[in-house]
């Protein structure tokens, strides 16, 4: 299963990350800046070890420590056998749509998704994501109003339209400590079916930004691009349907040019919203 975390190496191998943090242990306050690569590859080949399971969460989420030779973070793992079953999403697919989201985020050169990885571990195969460390107590509704975060929620509400997102919490959304907000959770991403639930309606009717738009006919190009490392590496995570709702929600998106309103009749905000 390393093969879905090299793949998605392969994107950025030498892409600096805005602001990861290294730490043994989340209340650690120093922090070291690694590359996308380095980051990556101590996901993948590094020893994990549990410290706990977090008591928020439908899904069984453990925080773990991520050993490889003298690095250390901390992390998030997801087992698939952890996952609850739900009526609409295949049972034992949640950890692999978490990694499509973070190929998407890189793709697009976004960095909204922190790395994140599909590898075996102490519970069997899950996703192994890089720990934000941040203010537990801040979240969308409590830092929408701060202008300077306008630009990062906007682009996140874009993304989250273009996985379809379903869960789409305002604690989903972590500032760190360089002012960087990384949005999580996204298991329940990538359906066929239109079902997008978020609390970021703000920018509803606004044109979407030329210049994301643009990112976007790149992006879809690349499903054209038989050997494109992010396509190829969606084609292992999501299924074939999910792969050309994807690429359909691109063109949409594009002939679009704007974010959408909340629509009458259908349940479009997560609960709980927080």
């Amino acid at each position: 299963m390393e093969e879905f975390g090299s793949a998605s190496e392969s994107l950025t191998a030498h892409t600096q990350l805005p602001a990861p943090s290294l730490m043994s242990s989340p209340a650690d306050s120093d922090h070291l800046s690694l590359s996308l690569d380095r980051a990556l590859d101590l996901l993948t080949r590094g020893d994990l070890q549990p410290q706990g399971l977090l008591p928020w969460g439908s899904n069984y989420t453990f925080l773990v420590n991520v050993t490889l030779g003298e690095l250390q973070t901390a992390a998030i793992y997801k087992p698939r056998e952890g996952e609850r079953p739900l009526w609409d999403f295949p049972d034992g697919t949640l950890c692999q749509r978490e990694v499509a989201a973070f190929v998407v985020s890189q793709a697009l050169d976004w960095f909204i998704v922190p790395p994140t990885v599909l590898r075996d571990g102490p519970h069997g195969i899950g996703m192994v994501q890089f720990y934000i460390n941040c203010n537990p107590e801040e979240h969308f509704f409590t830092l929408q109003e701060e202008t300077r975060f306008h630009d990062q929620f906007k682009q996140i509400a874009l993304f989250d339209l273009l996985i379809n997102n379903a869960d789409r919490k305002s604690g989903h959304c972590l500032r760190d400590e360089q002012d960087h907000i990384w949005a999580i959770d996204h298991g329940v991403s990538f359906a066929v079916e239109p079902k997008l639930r978020t609390v970021i309606w703000e920018f509803g009717g606004q044109p979407i930004p030329v210049r994301w738009v643009e990112t976007l006919k790149e992006f879809r190009t690349r499903f054209s691009q038989r050997d494109d490392p992010a396509i190829r590496a969606l084609s292992q995570l999501l299924d074939k349907r999910e792969l050309a709702a994807l690429k359909r929600r691109t063109d949409q998106i594009i002939q679009m040019g704007c974010f959408p309103k909340p629509q009458p009749g259908y349940r479009q905000i997560p609960w709980p919203p927080v």
